[in-house]
């Protein structure tokens, strides 16, 4: 019996909650784990774990200074010490290192995306970021890339060790009764989801918006919550898109969202293994999405969708114009993005990964 603790703050649902929901669920059917998982928030998570009878814990961190956090991570690790803590993002790593310190547990994280690189990004942040990279690289026993993309850039800009990052695509279980999408006889419909964010760059998909408009009848749809919520608003009266671009806000039913879309479109600068597509073609969306970051490690080219080289809205307009006035293509493509969903990405195929990284660095 192998046991396993994880660490994730659980102050948000966005794409590394949800792959970490989908993962401890997928990890609980193996009777070779016993697991625990230690959330810094009670939010949505906490729930969702909970309902999958997971036994959660939770430390508070707006109620507790950092030192006060690390003793109460420190006593409960002590309790019934793991044989392996697995941890998501900078400040749970932190946690799992002096949590388990003097002790021989082993450490794994998960790096779920690439820092963004922009101009608001305060020294703080930045200082945060090489020092996480530094604790990964010097004391955890591997490092966890949800794609190659971010492996390479560790690997290569980083100075991490080669053997000490295995890439472990995101996974999620197939949703039921999905099937490849039926183009809609009126309307048709284009949509995205996920943190109203800089790196994002939902400004983009308003431009593409606008020029799609202009030659089509066409809605579009963004669903999520963030602090660029004003800055997109605005871009829509901007371009006069009343009526025809709708920010949904935060959705709890995001599958009927899906369902209710005939093609997924990303603008992100980058990403590492987006879930929001992931989920999209889960339910035979096919995507047009800028080749970065682990997106095409997601999408081939041409087959579940297209991929845009660049930041201009125009390549990105016309190949959403393709597939609304092809429903032949339209229809080869959400075939193709259910089966790649269902074949290279599902929530079973991740976990028996990352079961193998656990048995693996125990057998060490």
């Amino acid at each position: 019996m192998i046991k396993v603790c994880h660490i994730i703050s659980g102050d948000l649902w966005a794409g590394a909650e949800v792959m970490a929901c989908h993962l401890l669920q997928e990890l609980a059917l193996n009777q070779e784990l016993r697991l625990s998982v230690l959330l810094l928030n009670d939010g949505r998570l906490a729930a969702e774990l909970r309902g999958s009878g997971l036994p959660v814990t939770v430390f508070d961190e707006s109620r507790l200074s950092f030192g006060n956090l690390v003793r109460e991570v420190r006593g409960y690790l002590k309790k019934d010490p793991p044989d392996l803590i697995h941890s998501h993002r900078y400040k749970e790593n932190l946690l799992a290192l002096l949590g388990s310190a003097g002790s021989r547990t082993r450490l794994v994280a998960t790096q779920h995306g690439l820092p963004e690189v922009t101009e608001r990004v305060s020294m703080a942040h930045a200082i945060k970021t090489r020092a996480n990279f530094f604790i990964l690289n010097r004391f955890f026993d591997r490092t966890v890339a949800v794609s190659g993309d971010i492996r390479d850039h560790l690997v290569r800009c980083l100075g991490f060790r080669s053997a000490g990052v295995a890439v472990i695509h995101n996974g999620l279980p197939l949703p039921p009764g999905a099937g490849p999408a039926a183009r809609r006889a009126a309307t048709f419909r284009i949509g995205s989801s996920g943190r109203l964010c800089e790196v994002k760059d939902y400004p983009l998909m308003v431009e593409v918006a606008s020029m799609v408009c202009a030659e089509r009848q066409v809605q579009f749809l963004l669903a999520g919550e963030g602090p660029c919520r004003q800055e997109i608003a605005a871009a829509i009266e901007r371009h006069g898109l009343e009526g025809r671009f709708t920010l949904t806000g935060h959705l709890d039913d995001m599958d009927s969202f899906y369902r209710g879309l005939d093609l997924y479109l990303n603008t992100s600068r980058h990403e590492g293994i987006p879930m929001t597509i992931l989920e999209a073609m889960a339910r035979g969306v096919p995507v047009v999405a800028p080749a970065v970051g682990g997106i095409g490690e997601i999408v081939e080219h041409g087959v579940e969708g297209f991929l845009v080289e660049g930041r201009a809205p125009e390549p990105f307009a016309r190949r959403c114009l393709e597939l609304a006035d092809n429903p032949e293509l339209h229809a080869a493509m959400s075939r193709a993005a259910r089966r790649k969903a269902d074949r290279d990405f599902s929530s079973r195929q991740m976990a028996q990964n990352y079961c193998r990284v656990y048995q693996e660095l125990l057998a060490g």
